[in-house]
Order: C-alpha cells, then structure tokens, then sequence
C-alpha cells in the first residue's frame, strides 16, 4: 500500500512517499503553508498523483504523550485534507522526527542550506518510516 506522509509545519510542509510495498519511506517534496484549505487541497492532488492509498499525518504530542498546539493544528489540517481527499487520512505521533531527520542529514555530510531546504521532506520521511515500521505489510 503507498503511503503518503506528511510533516505539517509552521511555515513549510513536508511530503514523503512509501514505495507501493509500504516497507520503505522516501522523502517527496516540501511547499510552503499558505492556508489549511489550500495546502489539504495540494495534499489531496498529491496523493491521487502519486496513487496514494492513506495519507498520513504528523501529529505532534507533548512528552507526557498530549495533545499540544502543533498537535491541535494537525488534526485541523487532517479533517482538512479528509474534506478533499477519498481516502483514509490518520494521525501518528512525530515527536522527534524533526530532530532525527537533522541527524541523519549530519551523519550523511550535508551542508546548513541542504539541511534547511530538505528538513521538512527527511523529517515526513522519519514519520513515515515510523508508522512503516509499526505497520508491516500483511502476507
């Protein structure tokens, strides 16, 4: 099952796209955030091109596992994206993909600017290899 990934952001959004298998995430594209309709809208585009089957969301929990402001936006934008899109669209818990996808760019020599322009693609990729990962395929 493809899988689409997203890593809601402030000012930029992340995308991140499964591969038809649903075993490995790969980082998609980042936009910026104009308004929740619109960018749910351009969510909802870019799953059907990519032929996703679920879209799934960023859901940013605090360290005692509640639901803070970030988290709040998100299930906006997921109810959002619901009202554009034919298919399934859930929420699981991005709490440190940010940090790990800054790691990763780190360990793999990227400069400041690369990781600037593609933290938000790695960290909708840290997400949805997460959810992957707690969600093999069935044989």
């Amino acid at each position: 099952m493809r899988i689409l990934g997203v890593d809601p952001g402030e000012k930029k959004i992340g995308l991140a796209l499964s591969d038809p298998t649903g075993l490995i995430a790969r980082p998609l594209t980042t936009f910026a955030h104009t308004s929740r309709d619109d960018d749910a809208a351009r969510i909802a585009a870019l799953a059907a091109e990519h032929q996703a089957e679920m879209i799934l969301i960023g859901h940013a929990l605090d360290a005692s596992g509640e639901p803070g402001p970030q988290a709040r936006r998100a299930e906006r934008l997921a109810e959002a994206v619901r009202q554009h899109a034919a298919l399934a669209v859930n929420l699981h818990d991005e709490s440190y993909s940010t940090q790990a996808a800054h790691a990763v760019m780190l360990t793999t020599g990227k400069k400041r600017r690369a990781r600037r322009a593609q933290v938000h693609t790695v960290a909708a990729a840290a997400l949805l290899q997460s959810y992957l990962d707690a969600h093999p395929p069935r044989d």
